[in-house]
Order: C-alpha cells, then structure tokens, then sequence
C-alpha cells in the first residue's frame, strides 16, 4: 500500500515499472480480522463503527486508513484518510490514474487461506457492494 501511495502521491517519485504486492488491503478491509461471532467481537466490530473514521483514530492508528465498512460507505468516504485517497474515489485526481496506470507488470498475490484480510478479495481489488456485507464483487475492469 505504501508502494502505491509512492507511485501515485509522489510528484519527484523515482520512476517505478514493476509493483508486486502480497495480500494487500487495495480496496479495505471490513472488519476485525479472526474476531469470529462471540460476544468480544460484537463489542469490538461495535466500537470500530463508532470511532474508526474521527480524526483522533485516523490521526493515531495507521491501519484505520485501510478500514472501509461497507454498510458506512459515506463516512468512510468523509473520514478515512487514506484508502479513499490512494483509490482516487473522493475527489477524482487523473494523475493518480495515469500513475497506476504506467505501470507495466502489477502483480497482485492474493493468499487462497487468507484469515486477516475481509475480504481475502481485496488483495485484487475485490469488494462488498457498497451498504452490503453479502457476496464479494471482482475488481472492475476500468480502474477511476
């Protein structure tokens, strides 16, 4: 992820041809990862959808920038500060675009037993559909 925030943030960047990435979070994760259904994981997947999007959280704990709740996409769009950024659905940059875009070889490893990131997807840009939590839609063809 910090790989492409250099790619696309970066006006003096070094030249980057080749981006491979091991199960990472591109289009969010959507919950506490190996929390399962117990009481302990109500209250923690509770108090991540109070606090997760205010400046405090997003100014202190570094994976909340990757969080994107899908039944809160409004609040992620307007609290997240950096995934909504990095995948240019906030204020469309089209540097941002043409950077990614430059890259001649992306290679995206997505682990098949994946227990951390929810979705495994979002290693390839697969998501829920905004305000569902139901079945994982594939990245779409054209990157925004």
């Amino acid at each position: 992820m910090v790989g492409r925030g250099v790619i696309e943030f970066c006006d003096d960047g070094p030249p980057v041809r080749n981006l491979i990435s091991l199960a990472g979070p591109h289009a969010g994760i959507a919950s506490i990862p190996l929390c399962g259904s117990g009481i302990w994981c109500i209250l923690e997947d509770s108090l991540l959808k109070l606090a997760i999007y205010s400046n405090f959280i997003q100014a202190h704990l570094a994976p909340a920038g990757y969080i994107k709740i899908p039944t809160d996409i409004a609040n992620y769009r307007k609290g997240c500060k950096f995934l909504p950024v990095l995948n240019n659905e906030v204020h469309r940059n089209s540097t941002y675009k043409k950077r990614f875009a430059s890259l001649e070889n992306l290679v995206l490893i997505m682990f098949e037993k994946d227990e951390i990131l929810v979705p495994k997807q979002t290693s390839w840009f697969g998501y829920y559909p905004d305000g569902s939590f139901s079945t994982v839609l594939p990245a779409q063809k054209d990157i925004s």
